[in-house]
């Protein structure tokens, strides 16, 4: 992994931070595995706008990953490719039997290495993944499934790992990526390594037209708005807005929205630092 800086050739690229793409090897995707991804612009079914400041954007195609895993016997990686849709790049996979599957690309995961996924006699190595009671304590894992057989839902982003800190009956003790930590499953999947791409956030876009081929819209500050566009709005000059709030009213910068009853809360040891 690294990242480029680039001459200042043009205004736009003065103080721009690229990535190198050093891991990615091929920019074909496979085939088969693209779907088309409709964009909704921010709209609703009936095109009224719900949400602010999306639209636009380069067109992407939708790249199907395995985030269940639940395919057993050895697949040799085949590329590390570049997917426009996450900030992690993602690995094509090939199984004996020929079948083709994209899963998130661990850190120093090699083009021709074997991965294995399922239950038994599968090695701690990067890239595999198996239930986390199999795992050894202290391992860095990624890709965590909250629910056997949902899938993985944590630590997906580029560069996020979480860490297998204890075990006790049938659940483990698991320190996510936030700092957060809670108890899961044990028959739950993990992949072992870190997500890869940890670079991602080195990187500087250097214009703000970057933002809108992502399909982001300039962002109006809710401070200089009227009265009746938002709670901050309104005032002569440049007045303070009153608390910082959102559009709802719910107040920002430390108020916990997180409810007391929430039927997860049982789970979580010791939460997230602020």
């Amino acid at each position: 992994m690294s990242v480029r800086k680039l001459k200042p050739i043009t205004p736009g690229q003065r103080f721009r931070v690229v990535n190198g793409f050093d891991a990615i090897t091929t920019d074909k995707p496979e085939k088969s595995l693209l779907v088309p991804n409709k964009r909704s612009g921010g709209r609703n079914n009936s095109g009224k706008m719900t949400m602010k400041f999306m639209g636009g954007g380069h067109k992407r195609k939708y790249r199907v990953i395995d985030f269940k895993r639940d395919k057993a016997g050895a697949a040799e990686v085949l590329s590390i490719q570049y997917d426009p849709n996450r900030t992690a790049f993602i690995a094509l996979l090939q199984f004996a039997d020929g079948e083709k599957r994209y899963v998130i690309a661990q850190g120093g995961l090699q083009v021709g290495q074997k991965v294995e996924a399922g239950s038994g006699d599968i090695a701690p190595e990067v890239g595999n993944a198996m239930p986390l009671s199999e795992m050894p304590l202290g391992t860095t894992i990624s890709c965590i499934e909250l629910r056997p057989g949902q899938g993985a839902v944590m630590a997906r982003s580029a560069g996020s790992f979480a860490q297998l800190m204890a075990k006790d009956g049938k659940y483990v003790t698991v320190k996510m990526p936030s700092g957060e930590t809670r108890l899961i499953l044990a028959t739950c999947m993990a992949t072992i390594g870190v997500v890869s791409n940890s670079d991602h956030q080195l990187l500087v876009s250097g214009k703000a037209g970057r933002s809108r081929w992502l399909g982001r819209r300039p962002r109006t500050r809710p401070v200089v708005m009227n009265p009746v566009d938002h709670p901050m709005g309104g005032g002569e000059g440049k007045s303070s807005g009153g608390h910082p709030r959102s559009k709802n009213g719910i107040p920002a910068k430390g108020y916990k929205t997180r409810s007391k009853t929430k039927a997860s809360n049982k789970y979580i040891i010791e939460r997230r630092k602020k």
